[in-house]
């Protein structure tokens, strides 16, 4: 997680089950005007996703509508799907100010349910999910009650050594930056051995995300290190290389070596 937009690359899929119901939320890469083909699988990725589920919750923040969102709810208008509008960060405003905001939004799209919340403090999540409840279709229980996600652990622990890349360093370099696992093995004693390469797109960004004497690369090592091993539950030694792939946002070849397709 990370409060940088447009960093989410991949479909990922979060399971809350409940003894009545288990809702299966697909959070998709941010809908945006590409700029190379990583870009356009991103956009591709989240329409696909869009298409295919029962209701969509689009997520605002409680700022007036601008053409990003916009254009987002011109895209709802062609999905013919139940459509929820959420108004998170409501603990950063006052409610005469968030007020306007909900009814900008309300007159731009006919949205079933309008449920301002706060992420952070748990605020209106309850009503949240049991609106939800109401407005999805019966179907089967997919995944077992204890099932959280269904991302493999291989993933989750590229994903986490990427976050921790994005919160040490600032402007373009979270964009361009992709983690792969290149070894993982597993000792007897139950350490994990797992070596991860980072790719950036230019020598200088690896240069600032080495930082000087390594500091930068080693506080990124430490930090996901110390989360890896919560999520797996043993001891990890991670070894983390950072490699210039030039342009790699634009290249076909790569991006399909990276799983973007």
């Amino acid at each position: 997680m990370t409060p940088k937009p447009q960093t989410t690359r991949n479909r990922l899929t979060g399971i809350k089950t409940l003894p009545e119901a288990q809702i299966v939320f697909v959070d998709t890469p941010g809908i945006h005007k590409p700029k190379h083909k990583l870009g356009e699988v991103i956009v591709r990725e989240a329409r696909e996703a869009a298409a295919q589920v029962d209701i969509i919750l689009l997520v605002v923040e409680p700022e007036q509508p601008g053409p990003g969102d916009k254009f987002i709810i011109k895209m709802l208008q062609d999905l013919h799907k139940p459509a929820f509008l959420i108004v998170n960060k409501i603990d950063t405003k006052k409610k005469l100010q968030i007020l306007p905001v909900i009814d900008t939004y309300s007159k731009l799209y006919p949205f079933k349910e309008i449920i301002p919340v706060s992420a952070l403090k748990g605020e209106g999540m309850d009503l949240l999910v049991d609106s939800i409840v109401q407005y999805l279709p019966e179907g089967p229980k997919y995944y077992p009650d204890d099932l959280v996600t269904d991302q493999i652990e291989r993933f989750m622990v590229a994903e986490t050594v990427r976050e921790k890349v994005m919160q040490q360093t600032e402007e373009e370099i979270p964009h361009a930056v992709a983690t792969e696992v290149l070894q993982w093995t597993e000792r007897k004693d139950g350490v994990v051995f797992i070596t991860i390469n980072i790719y950036v797109e230019r020598k200088g960004q690896k240069g600032i995300i080495i930082g000087k004497d390594g500091a930068r690369l080693k506080a990124i090592g430490t930090a996901s290190r110390i989360e890896i091993e919560q999520l797996l539950g043993t001891k990890v030694f991670l070894e983390l290389w950072v490699k210039v792939r030039k342009d790699w946002r634009s290249n076909n070849r790569i991006l399909s070596e990276l799983g973007f397709k």
